[in-house]
This record gives C-alpha cells, sequence and structure tokens, in this order.
C-alpha cells in the first residue's frame, strides 16, 4: 500500500484479469475495474447491492496458497491480491417443473425427488459450501431438500443470489443453486404472498410504479 502525498486515501496494487491495477484503498473491486478504465461489459449485474451473482470471482491474497470465492462487487482492494472474473456457466441439465403443481405439501417430497432425483447422492464433500460468496450451509440445504424438508432448505437459500459457483463445485452435478431456487419456489407456493409484493404489484398495473428504462442512473455509461 502506498501513500500518494497528498493527504488523500493510500492506494493499492494488485492483479485483476491479467491487469495491473492501482486503486483507492477501501473500494470495492468492481469499483476498482471500473476507475481503471476497464470495460463492464459482462461479469456485472446489480452494480454494488450484491444481490444478483454475476460479479463472481477468484480471489488470492497475499500469504494464501489458495484462491477462494468472493463477488467483486462486495470485496474490498487489497495490496497484491489476485482476481480472476468467473464467465458464467449454466446448470448442466435442465429442471423442468410447473410451478402450477407446488401446490400441495404432501407430495413435497416426491415432487423433490422427481426434479432433483440427483439430490439424494450427495458426497458431503463440503464444496459447495466453500465456494458460497455469502457464507450459506449449502450442503446441509441439499441434504434437507433430499429429505422432503422443503421449509427448511427455503429458508437456508434465503440468501442465494445464484451465482451458481456451487454448480460448478458439485461432483455430482446435483446444481445446488437451482434446487434451493426450486424450494424456495415450493415455498412460495405454499404459503401466502408478501403484503408489500402484493402492494408493489398493484401499484405497477395501476401505473403509479412505472418502470423506465432510461431513468438517470439506470443506463450508466461504459469506459472503454
Amino acid at each position: 500500500m502506498k501513500e500518494n502525498g497528498t493527504g488523500s486515501a493510500a492506494e493499492v496494487s494488485f492483479i485483476f484479469d491479467g491487469h495491473a491495477i492501482a486503486a483507492t484503498a477501501g473500494l470495492s473491486l468492481l469499483q476498482a475495474w471500473s476507475a481503471a478504465g476497464l470495460p463492464l461489459t459482462e461479469n456485472v449485474g446489480c452494480m454494488g447491492q450484491g444481490v444478483c451473482g454475476a460479479c463472481r470471482v477468484l480471489v488470492r491474497r497475499t500469504g494464501e496458497r489458495l484462491a477462494g470465492t468472493a463477488l467483486a462487487c462486495e470485496t474490498q482492494v487489497e495490496e497484491g491480491m489476485q482476481v480472476a472474473f468467473v464467465d458464467h456457466f449454466p446448470a448442466d441439465r435442465p429442471h423442468a417443473y410447473d410451478l402450477r403443481t407446488l401446490t400441495d405439501s404432501w407430495t413435497a417430497l416426491d415432487q423433490i425427488d422427481a426434479v432433483f432425483p440427483e439430490a439424494k447422492h450427495c458426497r458431503h464433500c463440503g464444496g459447495c459450501d466453500r465456494a458460497c460468496p455469502k457464507g450459506i450451509e449449502v450442503q446441509r440445504m441439499v441434504n434437507l431438500a433430499a429429505g422432503g424438508h422443503a421449509f427448511a432448505a427455503a429458508e437456508l437459500f434465503d440468501h442465494c443470489v445464484l451465482c451458481n459457483l456451487c454448480v460448478a463445485a458439485c461432483p455430482e452435478h446435483i446444481d445446488p443453486a437451482h434446487l434451493g431456487q426450486f424450494v424456495r419456489r415450493m415455498n412460495a407456493a405454499l404459503t401466502l404472498r408478501p403484503v408489500d409484493l402484493i402492494m408493489r404489484l398493484r401499484e405497477i398495473e395501476e401505473g403509479r410504479q412505472p418502470v423506465d428504462p432510461d431513468a438517470p442512473g439506470a443506463n450508466p455509461p461504459v469506459r472503454l
């Protein structure tokens, strides 16, 4: 870390996707990438809210032998970091289901087993837990879902942002992120809808909450 001699914040130097970057301390990795004038044409979505999972990265810090996973919008720059974006990848196979059928809790176990039969083959290797940048107990969720405990599994996956890093880590191709999404949808189908969501949808339908794709700030300029 270097002081810039002007009384302003110090700078840290690190490597990001092969680019040597000097960034102001305190910036997130995503902010540092943009401030360096590098294009944000992929690996970005919510621009810093940590809710879309698009900016998944591998990070190796100084003194560490192994790289860990993180979201670039939530991780601050550090001196000597080595960072690489992880490209998007789909699940190995589609998991087709009809949301209208997820209404009978008596059949929850059968429905989970029918859509995600591989879930019961979990090796308990812990790879999915280590891959999750949100610290979710992914393996526990998989085991709960495989046992038909849809509500408990859905609650564990409440903070999943579908970054798909657990999908890449699973040797049994269980696609945990998509299993978590499935049990969350099942949970929603079997319970009352949140009143704030109902009211917001009503506002949109009545034109009181217009969606303006050209609103100020909705399309930040891409720096090339």
